[in-house]
C-alpha cells in the first residue's frame, strides 16, 4: 500500500494569509517569502538533540547549531531568525529543534521570538525530549519510568502521516538488564488540546495508551512532542529519525537517507584454514607459529551453492562473491581436473555479483616474517622495509581477472579487494601503504579498492583508486562450525583468568570482556547471533552504505553466516513498509555514493551551499563539480525531468555535478489546514527530564580484524 507523508509547510496561498498579504496567483508569486532550507538546532548538550544533529549531518541536511551551554552563543531574536533579501521576506530556517518545549527561563524573550517566528512563517518545532504537561498538549504523565524492551506502535495517524514508512512496531532496545537505557513519560492528550499521537505505548499496569511522539497544534504553531529519551545509536531513534526529519521539513529538504545492506563473501573458490580449539590459533595462518598444528581447510560444496541461490531468491537479495581463481586451479590439479564447486558456481554465475580478490590471495604489503607471532615486516640491510614488488601485485590482479573472464564471470574490472586488504597500511606492523600498490592499481585500471573499516574507515585515494571501507562481521573466517566460532570468540573476549587470551583486557577502549565464557553448544545462537544482528542492523538503519564482509567458509558446513543474515533481513522486513526497501548496491556504486557525500559535506560545512524555497520552487546553489542531494515530494521536476527515485513515500537522489544552480519545481498541493485548538503557550520552562546513564553510550564491540 502506498503511503504519503503529510505536508507540514503551508502552501503559498495559506502563508500569504498568515502574513496578511494578498493571495492572488500573480501577486502571491511575487511576494511569497523565501524559506531557507536549513534547520535551527538549539542544543542543551543532551543526547536527544545530539541524535537529531547526527541524523541531519549524515543525510547532508544543513543545520545551524546554537549551544545553550556556551556563553558566547548568538542570541535568538527576530534578526537572527528572519530578514529581507531583495525586498522579499526571508525565513532563515525551515524548522526549529529545541531540547524540550521551552528550554529558556520564564518570560524569555528568545522563546517569544521563536514563537512569533514560527507563527509568522508556519515553521514547525520539534521538542526533542520533553516532559508531558499541558503546555506541550499532554496531561501530566500517567507513567514516568523505564521503557527498556517496550514494543511501541505507530498509530493510524502516524502511518498515514510522517511515519508511514514503518510497518507499525517500534521496539525499544533492552541490551543490558543492569543499565537503564530508555526513559519515557507516557500521557494522554490534555483535555481540549489539538494533539495527535503518532507513536504510543501501553501504560504499565493498564490498557491505557500514552503518547511517545505526537503533534500539538496551538497558537498558530505546530510542535512534534517527543517524551522519551534516546541517543543516536539506539534502534528506536533510528526507526523514527526519518519521520522526525520529514515532519519538520514537510518532505522538502537537502540531503537524503536510505537503508543500505551489502554482503561480500571473500575467498570464493579458495579454502579457509580452520581454528584449532586446542592450540587457540589457526594452523596454516600467521597467528600460529610456523609448523604448529595441521591445517584443516574449509571449502564450500555444490550443495552450499544451491543453498545460497535459494536463500537469495527467498530474500530478494544478492551476495557479492569476492573470488580467488587459484583456489579452483589448485583443486583441479589435486583432483584429476575435477572441481564440482567451481562448476556449480560458474553455472550460477549470473545469480551473484563478482569482485576480484587477487589470484592466490597473496599478502601484498611488506614481506612478512612469520617465524614470530605476531608477524613483523622483513627489513633489509639498511633497516628499510622490504615490500612486495609491483610486478607481483600486477600478476595477482591481472591473472585473477583473466581467470574470471575465461569463466564468464560478470565482472566490473575496476573493482578490487586484495587478500586481507593487504598492500594497505596495517597497524602496528605496517604503518604505511606498500609504495608499489598505487602504481600496480594504475597498471590494472582499478578505481575502487576494498579496505577494512576497523582499520581504515575513512574513504581515501590510493593512486587512481578510491577506497570502499567494509565492515568485518564477527563471524570468523576460520570457522565452519558453530562450536569453532564460539571457542574462538571465547578466546578473544574472555580474560586470562577465565582461560582467554586477555585481548579484551588489553584493549578496554574498543573491547568488552564477557562475564564468563559462552557455552559452545548454545552461545552462538543465544549470544553471538543476536549481538551481531543488532550491530549490523544498526549500520543499516544509520544511512550507512558501507558493505559488510564474511568468508566462503561461513556459507559451508554449519553455514553459520545465515542466522545473522536472516536476523538482519527478516528483522528489517518486520519493521519497514514495502515502499522503504533495503538498498543492495555493488561495491563501485557504494564508493560513488560515499565520494559524492564527502564532496557535498565539504561544501555544506564550508558554507558553499545555499538553498531556499519560494512557493513551489526550490533553488539550490552549490559549487560547480559538486553533485547536490535532496529529498522532495513525488512528482518534483528538475528542469523538465522528473527528479530522483521513490523511497519512503518521497523521491530523493543526486543532481548532476555540472553547473552551480539547480531549480526544482514541486508538485502543487492543496492548502494545509491552519493550526487550531487549545492555546497553551509555554511561558514557563519545561521541567527537568530524566536521562538514564546508559542512554548516552553506545554498546562497545570489537569487529573481527
Amino acid at each position: 500500500m502506498k503511503r504519503t507523508i503529510r505536508t507540514t509547510a503551508l502552501t503559498v496561498g495559506a502563508l500569504m494569509g498568515v502574513l496578511g498579504l494578498p493571495a492572488g496567483p500573480a501577486q502571491a508569486a511575487a511576494t511569497a517569502p523565501r524559506v531557507d532550507l536549513r534547520v535551527l538546532l538549539v542544543s542543551d548538550g543532551g543526547p536527544a538533540t545530539d541524535a537529531i544533529a547526527a541524523e541531519l549531518d549524515t543525510a547532508g541536511t544543513p543545520f545551524t547549531k546554537v549551544d545553550l551551554t556556551r556563553s558566547d552563543r548568538p542570541a535568538i531574536d527576530a534578526g537572527f531568525l528572519s530578514d529581507t533579501v531583495g525586498g522579499r521576506p526571508r525565513a532563515r530556517f525551515q524548522a526549529v529543534v529545541l531540547p524540550n518545549d521551552n528550554p529558556f527561563a520564564a518570560g524569555s524573550t528568545e522563546m517569544a521570538a521563536l514563537a512569533a517566528y514560527e507563527q509568522a512563517y508556519a515553521i514547525p518545532q520539534v521538542d526533542a525530549y520533553t516532559y508531558a504537561r499541558p503546555e506541550a498538549g499532554l496531561q501530566y504523565p500517567a507513567y514516568g519510568g523505564s521503557v527498556d524492551g517496550v514494543r511501541a506502535q505507530v498509530t493510524a495517524a502516524g502511518r498515514s502521516g510522517p511515519f508511514g514508512y514503518l510497518e507499525g512496531a517500534v521496539p525499544f532496545e533492552d541490551n543490558s538488564p543492569s543499565v537503564g537505557e530508555s526513559y519515557a513519560y507516557l500521557a494522554a492528550p490534555a483535555p481540549g488540546a489539538d494533539f495527535t499521537p503518532y507513536v504510543e505505548a501501553t501504560v504499565p499496569g493498564s490498557s491505557q495508551q500514552g503518547s511517545l511522539v505526537g503533534e500539538y497544534r496551538h497558537d498558530g504553531r505546530r510542535e512534534l512532542v517527543v517524551t522519551f529519551v534516546y541517543n543516536q545509536y539506539q534502534q528506536q531513534f533510528r526507526l523514527l529519525a526519518r519521520g522526525i526529519v520529514e515532519w519538520m521539513t514537510g518532505g522538502v529538504h537537502l540531503g537524503a537517507s536510505r537503508n543500505y545492506f551489502a554482503v561480500h563473501v571473500d575467498d570464493v573458490f579458495a579454502a579457509d584454514d580452520r581454528w584449532d580449539t586446542q592450540l587457540n590459533c589457526t594452523p596454516g595462518d600467521v597467528d600460529c607459529a610456523d609448523g604448529a598444528g595441521t591445517p584443516s581447510p574449509i571449502r564450500m560444496t555444490p550443495a552450499d551453492v544451491d543453498h545460497a541461490v535459494a536463500w537469495q531468491s527467498e530474500h530478494h537479495f544478492t551476495l557479492d562473491l569476492v573470488y580467488n581463481g587459484a583456489g579452483s586451479v589448485d583443486q583441479r590439479e589435486d583432483n584429476d581436473g575435477v572441481d564440482q564447486l567451481a562448476d556449480r558456481l560458474v553455472a550460477d554465475r549470473n545469480r551473484f555479483r563478482w569482485v576480484n580478490h587477487t589470484y592466490t590471495h597473496a599478502f601484498l604489503g611488506c614481506e612478512q616474517n612469520t617465524t614470530v607471532v605476531p608477524w613483523t615486516c622483513r627489513t633489509g640491510a639498511g633497516g628499510g622495509i622490504e615490500w612486495v614488488s609491483r610486478s607481483t601485485i600486477d600478476d595477482e590482479i591481472a591473472t585473477n581477472r583473466a581467470w574470471g573472464q575465461s569463466a564468464g564471470l560478470p565482472l566490473e574490472n575496476d573493482e578490487l579487494v586484495t587478500g586481507e586488504h593487504s598492500g594497505l597500511k596495517i597497524l602496528p606492523q605496517q604503518p604505511a601503504d606498500n609504495p608499489n600498490l598505487a602504481p600496480a592499481l594504475a597498471d590494472n585500471g582499478i578505481g575502487w579498492l576494498g579496505s577494512d573499516n576497523s582499520r581504515d574507515p575513512q574513504q581515501r585515494q590510493v593512486g587512481p583508486a578510491t577506497t570502499v571501507s567494509r565492515y568485518p562481521m564477527n563471524v570468523f573466517y576460520n570457522a565452519g562450525r558453530t562450536a569453532e566460532q564460539v571457542d574462538e570468540y571465547n578466546w578473544i573476549y574472555t580474560s586470562r583468568a577465565q582461560g582467554g587470551s586477555g585481548i579484551c583486557e588489553d584493549n578496554p577502549a574498543t573491547s568488552t570482556c564477557l562475564p564468563a565464557p559462552l557455552d559452545t553448544g548454545t552461545g552462538y545462537a543465544g549470544y553471538i547471533v543476536p549481538l551481531e544482528t543488532r550491530i549490523d542492523l544498526g549500520h543499516v538503519l544509520a544511512n550507512d552504505p558501507k558493505p559488510h564482509f564474511i568468508h566462503q567458509s561461513n556459507l559451508a558446513e554449519d553455514r553459520i553466516a545465515y542466522p545473522v543474515l536472516d536476523g538482519v533481513l527478516d528483522g528489517y522486513d518486520a519493521l519497514f513498509a514495502a515502499d522503504t526497501p533495503l538498498v543492495n548496491l555493488r561495491m563501485k556504486d557504494i564508493g560513488t555514493e560515499l565520494r559524492r557525500r564527502a564532496a557535498w559535506k565539504t561544501a555544506v560545512d564550508a558554507g558553499q551551499v545555499t538553498a531556499y524555497r519560494i512557493g513551489d520552487t526550490v533553488t539550490v546553489q552549490a559549487p560547480g563539480g559538486v553533485a547536490a542531494t535532496a529529498t522532495l515530494p513525488a512528482g518534483t521536476t528538475l528542469g523538465t525531468t522528473a527528479f530522483g527515485s521513490a523511497y519512503a513515500g518521497l523521491v530523493s537522489g543526486w543532481t548532476a555535478a555540472s553547473g552551480t544552480t539547480r531549480t526544482f519545481t514541486l508538485p502543487s498541493a492543496a492548502p494545509a489546514a491552519r493550526p487550531s485548538g487549545a492555546r497553551r503557550p509555554a511561558t514557563a520552562p519545561a521541567p527537568r527530564t530524566r536521562t538514564p546513564a546508559g542512554v548516552t553510550e553506545r554498546v562497545p564491540y570489537v569487529p573481527d580484524n
